[in-house]
């Protein structure tokens, strides 16, 4: 378990300062430990360190692609001192970026905070046909663990950095509520154990004799055990002699074998939505107010099947809410659970973050706006339910924070762009920091126009020329259809391509982009994925296709970051194909004209060689569910002793199918697949001997062998077998 995890050991804590807020007194310096020395990022941090001491509310970083923007604000929390909220427009970029900084301040609580839904379907009415959709969700448990995890460092340390994405401004209960429900244990003391259990279950910790899990509990005697939210695995074993506490000891939960004992301890909810009973009480009062008053404007209107529905569907949640304090749907009465006034702003985690926090909104052309498109969708979607009945009026104050309410409650901030938008400049007054020098001397790329008339052909060519030199190609287009089509036409040139769209999941596509790096093939067919974050250094080339249909996807915003893509690798290029230079296009080839000017002015000065990026393939969420096989599966490196370990997996994977194949009768497929291991194993055995030729020998080899599985399996999404197989 990662230490940042450990804030809960209260023997380095002190008493709580105020009900509300039991923070730390102090608290563990900013510590950064990295092997990189700063290249063109001085003068930035400099710039950015001072404007937050001279008390500037917004600044902006006009960071270009691998110019190390996230080591300047890994420098900038460590010159002030400061706790920081990193906002990332989604998941994938936040698990990255989390990475990163346990790498930077191992010493430190560096948090991940981001929906813990894995599936997400919410509760709507569509009144032209008369469909209730009911909400429907997954949760993910380890993620759930994380954001608790998150709450309890910030109300704990000041030496904490939260990783989230902007689904933080979502509600969550109020952090008043969830501080003064946390119950402190000290060795030594007289409890009542039957009084610890009760305060257990008001914090919505379940008891569990036999299936002991995150989130529960079990009672043996004079031995009470808890397995904290916060916690993946180690648990807390509570000895009492009497009513005296005796002792307090963590434990693994699944050996029973003893990691630690505490002289203190701090057990916080199961659930950030958890109300005392008295509130709770106050609260149905409230909500039994507003039914009788929505029933009787229902039926004064005529609504009688709608003033019926809801009546019986609040009852109901009302009897739940009595007899065990939870209801599904307990979101939705938010306002009343949390006694803010209607239309107030809903309590989220920036109500958790200190006000001396500094927010760094990462790809902010993109994070920002999403802040300003979440609440309308919102609003309309329960806006239906309560005018169709299914839900009370004040359903609508659960809800995200207004783009308004964000901006007026946000502390210091610095917004960290390629691209920055007209709104983060006009917020600093125009000014910004530059960053656009990378340390690795790399140049951005040169930019060639060529026709639309010859481009399949011509990408075609130029596919076989970088692939050839050992490189990949990232190709966008403007539609889905257009990719899979392009896709399926390469694929039967010969080339080794695959495409990624929406369409494909969050885990497929780190797959898809770790076999990219890898050299299971060459070409990366995408739209609008290809974008911020993606990180290829092997990448040669980047072709953009239709570059003068101008729109979103060629906006100037879009054709800049695209370009970056081909820019941490010496030898990246990017080709545009159009007929025409519109004006998006000539603004992002003056803007990557003008950074290559000073790029290779500041190499000739100081007499640098522009190197690629060396960067192993990792799993980009690696630190989040650690141990998990089902991660591990999508985690490989680039050094050589990995490859044969490469290999050997995919062989053992191969067999898996075979045999598994073989078991469902299907014998062609595994009379197929033996074969396929055959000649693996051959390919292995040949190059035992011959580490030089490892490389490209086993490159080779799972190149062959996903065609080969494509071809006559219809392969995974993204490849064109199995999107002939769709049509």
């Amino acid at each position: 378990m990662m230490h940042n995890n450990r804030p809960d050991v209260l023997s380095e804590m002190p008493m709580m300062q105020t009900p509300e807020r039991k923070k730390l007194e102090g608290g563990k310096a900013f510590v950064l430990h990295t092997p990189f020395q700063p290249g063109d990022q001085p003068k930035a941090i400099e710039e950015l360190v001072k404007g937050l001491k001279d008390g500037e509310h917004n600044q902006v970083l006009l960071g270009a692609t691998g110019t190390g923007k996230t080591f300047t604000m890994a420098k900038i929390i460590e010159h002030t001192q400061r706790p920081a909220i990193i906002l990332a427009p989604n998941k994938t970029l936040a698990a990255q970026l989390y990475g990163e900084f346990k790498g930077f301040f191992p010493e430190n609580a560096v948090e991940y905070f981001v929906s813990y839904y894995d599936y997400y379907q919410p509760e709507a009415y569509v009144a032209r046909s008369d469909t209730y959709i009911e909400k429907e969700s997954q949760i993910n448990e380890a993620i759930d663990r994380m954001r608790h995890s998150a709450t309890r460092a910030l109300l704990e340390r000041d030496d904490v950095i939260i990783v989230a994405s902007v689904s933080c401004i979502y509600g969550i209960g109020s952090v008043e509520t969830y501080s003064a429900m946390a119950q402190d244990l000290v060795v030594g003391d007289l409890y009542d154990q039957r009084k610890i259990i009760a305060e257990l279950v008001a914090q919505q910790y379940r008891r569990n004799d036999a299936a002991f899990t995150r989130g529960a509990f079990r009672v043996r005697g004079d031995v009470v055990e808890v397995w904290p939210a916060h916690l993946d695995d180690r648990a807390w074993r509570l000895s009492f002699f009497g009513e005296e506490l005796e002792a307090i000891t963590e434990f693994d939960p699944l050996t029973g074998r003893k990691t630690d004992s505490f002289d203190k301890i701090r057990i916080y909810a199961n659930s950030h939505y958890v109300t005392p009973r008295p509130t709770m009480q106050q609260a149905i009062k409230g909500i039994k107010e507003e039914l009788f008053l929505t029933l009787k404007r229902m039926n004064a209107e005529g609504k009688l099947l709608e003033a019926q529905r809801l009546e019986q569907r609040c009852n109901f949640d009302l009897e739940m809410l009595e007899a065990t304090g939870v209801c599904n749907g307990i979101e939705n009465y938010s306002r009343y659970l949390t006694g803010r006034a209607p239309g107030e702003p809903p309590p989220t985690l920036f109500e958790f973050i200190p006000d001396n926090a500094i927010v760094f909104a990462d790809e902010s052309h993109v994070s920002v706006p999403q802040i300003g498109g979440m609440y309308k969708g919102d609003f309309r979607r329960k806006s239906v339910l309560a005018e169709y009945g299914f839900r009370l009026p004040s359903c609508m104050d659960n809800r995200p924070l207004k783009f308004e309410e964000w901006d007026a409650m946000r502390p210091q901030s610095v917004f960290v762009s390629a691209t920055p938008s007209a709104w983060e400049l006009e917020q600093a007054g125009g000014v910004f920091a530059e960053q656009i020098i990378r340390p690795t001397g790399l140049l951005d790329p040169k930019i060639e126009i060529r026709p639309v008339s010859m481009q399949v052909d011509d990408l075609l060519d130029e596919i076989r020329r970088v692939a050839q030199d050992g490189m990949r190609v990232l190709v966008t287009t403007l539609t889905k259809r257009m990719a899979e089509d392009l896709t399926e036409y390469l694929h039967e040139q010969g080339i080794r391509v695959r495409y990624m769209h929406s369409d494909i999941d969050t885990i497929e596509r780190i797959e898809i982009l770790r076999d990219l790096r890898l050299g299971a093939f060459d070409v990366l067919i995408g739209i609008n994925l290809l974008r911020e974050g993606l990180d290829i250094p092997e990448c040669g080339l980047v072709a953009i296709l239709d570059a003068d249909k101008e729109g979103f996807l060629r906006s100037e915003t879009s054709l800049v970051q695209t370009i970056g893509r081909a820019a941490r690798n010496a030898e990246g290029r990017v080709i545009m194909y159009a007929d025409k230079i519109t004006g998006s296009m000539q603004r992002a080839i003056n803007e990557t004209e003008r950074r290559r000017a000073k790029q290779l002015a500041y190499n000739i000065e100081h007499g640098i060689t522009p190197t690629t990026v060396k960067k192993n393939v990792e799993d980009i969420l690696a630190g989040l569910w650690q141990g998990d096989t089902d991660q591990s599966r999508v985690t490989a490196t680039l050094d050589a002793p990995m490859i044969g370990a490469n290999l050997a997996a995919h062989l053992e994977a191969l067999r898996t199918e075979m045999r598994k194949a073989a078991e469902n009768l299907e014998f062609e497929e595994a009379a197929r697949l033996r074969d396929e291991v055959k000649r693996l194993e051959a390919v292995e055995l040949a190059i035992a001997d011959d580490p030089l030729a490892r490389q490209s020998a086993v490159e080779n080899a799972v190149g062959e062998a996903v065609k080969s599985r494509g071809r006559s399996t219809g392969g995974k999404a993204g490849s064109p077998a199995r999107k002939r197989s769709k049509r």
